[in-house]
């Protein structure tokens, strides 16, 4: 695919997203939250998928950073969605 168009993909998907997400009422963003750590275990798998069949040192490396961004990814995502799970919860919880 020619680079310029992946680039005009990249920016039009981005300010959609910023749009949409932008509109999400704060009450469902722990659900969504959720939702997207489902996804980025989805990226996990891709990167992991792509790491095994790659076959030049290169590749391999740039898929070995592939997935610990990918982890990292789910790592910060589940200690938000709990973070935000904890601010539900009333002042007897925080004491256990």
């Amino acid at each position: 695919m020619n680079p310029i168009l992946l680039v005009v993909i990249f920016i039009v998907s981005a300010i959609v997203g910023f749009k949409i997400i932008s509109n999400v009422p704060s009450l469902l963003h722990t659900p969504l939250m959720t939702a997207m750590n489902a996804l980025a275990g989805i990226a996990l798998i891709g990167a992991l998928t792509s790491t095994a069949a790659a076959v030049y040192t290169g590749n391999k490396i740039l898929g070995i950073f592939a997935v610990f961004i990918a982890m990292v990814n789910i790592a910060g995502g589940f200690g938000l969605s709990d973070r935000m799970l904890k601010m539900f919860k009333g002042e007897e919880a925080d004491s256990e």
